[in-house]
């Protein structure tokens, strides 16, 4: 929940006003367990002077730090929900070969500790070697809405790639109709009767004579869509042999989920995440004049 400030006044003041149903004990408690910012800093202070226009955030609970999550980072938990930055190698959910180490097995495991009737819901996936945003529902009922009403509740989710080569246009859209084959491998044709019409737009961050940065915006949802519609250009992601990369400079898939906003399915709040540009992305598309 976040709060504007319009007056001058103590925190604890301001709390009390703007939380008439909780009293000054559970306020304290709020406090000394470090879920009240103020523009984004932990204020502990009941008698922290604040002054109008300051946004004071109260945190629905507190990210108590595990040492046990490997290959991802949580940004934000609440009640409904858990947001993730994944690693690139993570699986986001377990296979044949692998169950344990998983985003959602270790998240399982972490909601279980806060009551070991708690569960975790997938509400979409990141191929195993593409890094960034995830959301997580901690009920049935969210992921049904979040999946349900995926185009309303999700109003911006971009990605950043790099692809092989300088691209020529600035900004473009690529559409065709996706299938995925016996092989596992999505197949991209023009015959609407050769699988679902599948929509991206991308746009030339930056470029030299080997790669491309690129902004990415699927307007649809398809498995490795982006993927696909790159190696259409011609321009296949870097470190993607499935999909005809020639190059692998860093040891991975260069694809990156680099923004999430949603409308929170409860509250209705905006919410807001970037994960900022893998370095070893930048660093392929350094000009010959940078250091």
């Amino acid at each position: 929940m976040q709060l504007t400030v319009t007056k001058a006044m103590e925190l604890m003041a301001f709390l009390t006003e703007a939380l008439p149903q909780k009293n000054r004990h559970n306020i304290k408690t709020l406090l000394r367990c470090k879920q009240i910012e103020v523009d984004g800093k932990i204020v502990t202070q009941f008698n922290y002077g604040l002054v109008p226009g300051q946004r004071v955030e109260i945190i629905s609970i507190r990210i108590q730090k595990e040492k046990s999550f490997t290959g991802l980072e949580i940004l934000y938990e609440d009640h409904e929900l858990i947001v993730i930055n994944k690693h690139s190698g993570l699986l986001s959910m377990g296979t044949d070969t692998e169950h344990k180490l998983t985003a959602y097995f270790q998240l399982s495991a972490h909601v279980k500790k806060q009551h070991p009737e708690n569960k975790i819901f997938i509400v979409h996936r990141l191929d195993k070697d593409t890094s960034g945003l995830m959301v997580f529902a901690k009920s049935e009922k969210i992921k049904i809405r979040f999946q349900e009403n995926w185009n309303d509740i999700i109003t911006e989710r971009s990605y950043v790639a790099v692809v092989e080569g300088r691209l020529k246009n600035e900004s473009g859209t690529v559409k065709s109709y996706l299938r995925e084959g016996s092989n596992l491998k999505v197949y991209s044709s023009q015959n609407p009767e050769n699988g679902q019409l599948s929509v991206t737009h991308y746009k030339l961050l930056k470029s030299n004579r080997q790669f491309s940065l690129v902004k990415v915006d699927p307007e649809t949802g398809r498995k490795n869509q982006i993927r696909v519609h790159m190696a259409d250009l011609g321009h296949s992601i870097a470190g993607d042999k499935k999909y005809g990369a020639r190059t692998n400079p860093i040891g991975r898939l260069c694809l990156h989920a680099q923004v999430l906003c949603f409308e929170h399915p409860v509250n209705k709040q905006k919410m807001y995440f970037r994960s900022p540009v893998p370095k070893k992305f930048l660093a392929l598309v350094k000009n010959d004049n940078e250091k």
